[in-house]
């Protein structure tokens, strides 16, 4: 079957999944019914775009380390909205992020768990940047909900002299543990519910399905491993508040 014939099917296919995800979010009256479709249009512009041009950088470190780059501050930068824009969130989100993936992936290449070169480092850089960009977002939201949530608890701990660190030390750590909550779930029941696309991807790259499951399993423990640190880092510096935070529209 050649891209021209598959091409058809998959728009068929694309339109009939976002027209039904379009209606029952139009029909349950819930905000914002156009953001789904408008993020597969996205998307697909997107996976579009960078297909081609990873085709004729994927072996060259340089352009792969740009292209990590791009995705890393758009994943930073989509965090921060998410959270409340200002230009301390993106230093805070992008901080955290950066620490979490940085010491994931040193810790992966530098103990030759999996091979270092242009193409792992795109393969795996591209899933911890993602997954440490949903957990910023996770993680962020939560805390700023819980902390209005609990904001007279919060302000009776200030009133009787605690910090604003402190007054909000067990809400920062639920956050956390809300955060990590879809990727725990994700890596304990790999095989079982689902099986994921590092691991599928590699199979159908020829790779034998006990080395795919190594990689896998990698990725896994590398996306825990970001997130933890990211999560933590992220909510220790929003921790002290001193007005009701608010999330965005």
């Amino acid at each position: 079957m050649t891209w021209s014939s598959e091409l058809a099917p998959t728009l068929v296919g694309l339109v009939l999944l976002v027209g039904v995800t379009t209606a029952v979010l139009w029909g349950y009256h819930a905000p914002h019914h156009f953001a789904p479709a408008l993020a597969v249009l996205r998307g697909a512009v997107q996976l579009a775009l960078i297909s081609v041009v990873l085709s004729g950088v994927i072996t060259n470190p340089i352009w792969v380390g740009a292209a990590l780059l791009v995705m890393f501050t758009v994943a930073a930068l989509t965090a921060s909205r998410r959270i409340g824009w200002s230009p301390q969130h993106v230093a805070l989100v992008s901080g955290a992020m950066a620490l979490g993936i940085a010491v994931t992936l040193t810790i992966v290449f530098v103990t030759g768990t999996i091979e270092f070169s242009p193409r792992y480092v795109l393969a795996i850089g591209g899933i911890v940047v993602g997954n440490a960009m949903t957990v910023a977002t996770l993680t962020g939201r939560r805390f700023t909900e819980l902390t209005g949530d609990n904001w007279d608890t919060v302000e009776g701990w200030l009133a009787l002299g605690a910090t604003p660190r402190q007054s909000t030390r067990e809400l920062t750590r639920l956050a956390v543990h809300s955060a990590l909550i879809p990727s725990t779930d994700q890596t304990k029941t790999t095989g079982l519910v689902t099986l994921p696309g590092a691991f599928v991807g590699a199979i159908f790259g020829g790779v034998s399905p006990l080395e795919a499951g190594r990689f896998q399993i990698v990725v896994l423990a590398a996306i825990m491993a970001a997130g933890t640190i990211t999560a933590v880092v992220l909510v220790s510096g929003l921790a002290p508040v001193r007005t009701r935070p608010r999330l965005p529209d």
